[in-house]
């Protein structure tokens, strides 16, 4: 099945190592079905307590996806950019970060 591309979301592309890829991909998979797991906790009204453990341990996996994909970005691509000379890749790098920083 190939998925239609993400409109309006992004203007460049990165190719990644078959590695990378499927650790990335590993690693979202693992998230999506925690929270499948807590949808299904709110259906069958599991206590809150319970509920909010579940969505502290998916905030920490995203917090650990995005940790991995901006180490690897800026290993490869802000690497990359910069020794072409391309500059402009630091003031999106500084602006990523304090996006990821609210």
């Amino acid at each position: 099945m190939v998925e239609e591309p993400i409109k309006n979301c992004c203007h460049k592309t990165k190719e990644r190592t078959e590695k990378e890829y499927k650790d990335l991909i590993h690693r979202l998979n693992r998230i999506e079905g925690q929270v499948r797991g807590i949808k299904g906790m709110v259906e069958k009204d599991v206590y809150c307590t319970d509920i909010l453990v579940q969505v502290a341990a998916v905030n920490a996996a995203l917090n650990s996806f995005s940790r991995v994909l901006l180490s690897n970005h800026i290993k490869t691509c802000v690497t990359q950019d910069i020794r072409e000379g391309k500059e402009e890749t630091i003031d999106e790098l500084v602006a990523t970060l304090q996006k990821l920083m609210k």
